[in-house]
């Protein structure tokens, strides 16, 4: 029994209280949960139903609470319930209920842990979106990772999910770019505002390769050449990073595109015609201090040049006229002053800026190495990029170091650690287990030890309490995943399948699933089994909403 099983189950009964008692029905919640007790001692799951519902119906909570008990004690699997306090119901099931969810979760197989929470939401979710002037540096690498296990997340719980990419492509950066890359292709020192690197000097050869004579040519068309030719291969390099760091895109968006489109101009009518547009000093503003921004915004300066928040104005009407709902944007550290400015653009186009736009602010990362900061690229010069944190770690190990803390907290990686094959490196002991599952299994195979079909499945016999805290633990996945979901936390779901981990290494001591020697294959060894390969599917499918590999040996 799944606590979703579950909690339809507190329902039923509670209508069933309400009927014979004559309360009114309309009362009850179209659903509940329940939730583990902070003590296991109190039993498996606990429901606040009679709380909630007391006062309401006019009867006392604890009174409430013990037709409740009567009710649920003669439902199957319900093994007890106990009344604590004011009315909280502490419910324990018997083994056979408990047992079920091993076979329930190998049936379910991938598609274990999704939900629909999150249905009918339309959602798109712009990360990373780094200037094409350089490579990914690290910051962008945490949003890589983050980004797209909170798309896995989304999508597991039903929402509809467009991830995005958002290339800067026009403006100050790429004119300094482009005179970089032509001051090296010249020999020449960067420009004092220009970008330095040895990659600004391989881009810079690679343009000259396929454009023969393009330095020599009068500064402005060179500079053109470098322009395209420059950034078009940065996107490609950036792309292929990110791509082999196992991070797509559903869409790679230019800036230029929407200059291009006259985009920009169609969001500034839009916005005088919402009246928040007015004439000062030669320039166009957004009045945006009337919903609570700290200054009113330029959108065109007096030399009628638009500004980077008039691109960032077209861009939001161009998500939202492309059918989402709600636009999540994923920014780094110094973009906090970003945030008040987006929320009032947003009210200023007459969506809810508490709904329509949701923007995060992820923290700093440092590479450590020996207890010192790793600062400098062999390309970059000056940050660490994607390649070379994937160099120090691996693909899986950086992934699930950056995605097991929480977004908003500045975090130090040190590469010992996430590298070590011992049980204080995370990622080794959670795919450890990926692993020891799917030896387990070869195993049962090559001794004759099977499953069998689903209908001869024993769950009463998993009455040990390691088996039994293990399946309370496989239970809490889907709940972990909407909960993830929701509150845009992928850490959630590392932190999860550690928790699993320990309980599989317990049960594992504890719990013989093979035979020894010639003894005889038993129904609880084959019940056993069920558990195993549960637990595989679930370490499975978490390491998967992570973009982290689960092996079948190490």
């Amino acid at each position: 029994m799944t606590p979703a099983d579950l909690a339809a189950t507190v329902l039923t009964a509670a209508r069933a209280v309400f009927v014979t008692r004559g309360l009114d029905v309309t009362l009850l919640p179209e659903t509940t949960t329940v939730e583990r007790p902070r003590n296991p001692e109190h039993g498996d799951y606990a429901s606040t139903m009679a709380l909630q519902l007391g006062k309401k119906a006019g009867v006392a909570p604890r009174e409430l609470a013990s037709a409740l008990a009567e009710e649920l004690s003669s439902r199957p699997g319900i093994k007890s319930v106990e009344i604590a306090g004011p009315g909280f119901l502490n419910i324990r099931l018997d083994a056979a209920a408990a047992g079920v969810l091993a076979r329930d979760v190998v049936l379910a197989g991938e598609e274990y842990g999704h939900t629909d929470r999150l249905a009918g939401q339309r959602v798109n979710l712009e990360f990373v979106s780094a200037n094409p002037t350089g490579p990914v540096h690290i910051g962008g690498v945490r949003w890589a990772a983050v980004g797209d296990a909170l798309a896995r997340l989304l999508r597991a719980s039903g929402a509809d999910v467009g991830t995005e990419y958002y290339f800067n492509d026009a403006g100050s950066q790429i004119d300094r770019f482009a005179r970089s890359l032509l001051a090296a292709a010249k020999g020449e020192p960067a420009p004092e505002d220009g970008y330095g690197g040895a990659y600004i000097a391989e881009i810079a050869e690679a343009v000259k390769a396929g454009n023969p004579g393009a330095a020599e040519l009068a500064e402005p068309e060179a500079l053109e050449v470098f322009r395209v030719e420059g950034v078009k291969l940065m996107f490609a390099e950036i792309r292929q990073s990110l791509d082999e760091f196992g991070v797509q895109f559903d869409t790679y968006f230019n800036e230029k595109d929407l200059h291009d489109r006259g985009e920009l101009q169609e969001a500034l009518d839009r916005l005088r015609e919402q009246g928040h547009v007015y004439e000062s000093d030669g320039a166009t503003w957004l009045r945006t201090t009337d919903f609570g921004d700290d200054k009113d915004r330029v959108l065109r300066k007096s030399d009628g040049d638009w500004t980077y928040f008039a691109a960032d104005c077209a861009y939001y009407l161009d998500k939202r006229k492309r059918g989402f709902d709600r636009v999540v944007v994923m920014l780094g550290a110094d973009h906090h002053g970003y945030v008040g400015r987006m929320k009032a653009m947003v009210a200023c186009f007459g969506d809810d800026p508490a709904f329509n736009l949701e923007i995060l602010i992820g923290q700093l990362v440092n590479l450590v190495r020996d207890g010192e900061p790793v600062r400098m690229s062999k390309r970059a010069g000056t940050v660490v990029t994607l390649e070379d944190f994937v160099d120090a770690l691996g693909v899986d190990a950086a992934r699930y170091a950056l995605a097991r803390f929480s977004s908003d907290s500045q975090i130090d990686i040190d590469i010992e650690q996430w590298t070590r094959a011992s049980n204080d490196n995370p990622v080794h002991y959670v795919r450890y287990v990926a692993a020891r599952t799917a030896s387990v299994a070869r195993n049962a195979t090559e001794v004759g030890l099977s499953r069998g079909e689903p209908e001869d499945f024993r769950p009463e016999l998993l009455t040990h309490e390691k088996e039994h805290s293990l399946l309370k633990a496989l239970g809490d996945y889907p709940g972990v995943v909407a909960t993830a979901a929701e509150l845009r936390e992928p850490h959630r779901v590392a932190h999860y399948l550690e928790k699993v981990a320990g309980e599989y290494h317990r049960f594992y001591d504890k719990c013989r699933v093979l035979p020894v020697g010639d003894d005889p294959i038993t129904d609880l060894q084959r019940s056993r089994l069920w558990l195993n390969d549960a637990t595989r599917t679930v370490i499975a499918n978490g390491l998967g909403l992570l973009g982290v590999s689960a092996p079948e040996r190490m």
